[in-house]
């Protein structure tokens, strides 16, 4: 799962610099938006991964 939440942050990474290039003022918020969604999947990712360990420590 680490793997995955890696991925997502360097897709969301890639995205943001893509729209900090984009010479088209829609390409750019599109690009932004998908970022945010990259990021967004990430941060529910790393929230399901968190109840795990604290479930697994107090086993």
């Amino acid at each position: 799962m680490a793997k995955e939440l890696k991925q997502l942050r360097k897709q969301a990474e890639k995205a943001a610099r893509a729209a900090k290039a984009a010479a088209d003022a829609e390409v750019s918020e599109q690009l932004r938006t998908l970022a945010r969604a990259f990021q967004n999947q990430a941060d529910v990712l790393k929230s399901k991964k968190r109840p795990d360990k604290k479930h697994k420590k107090q086993r």
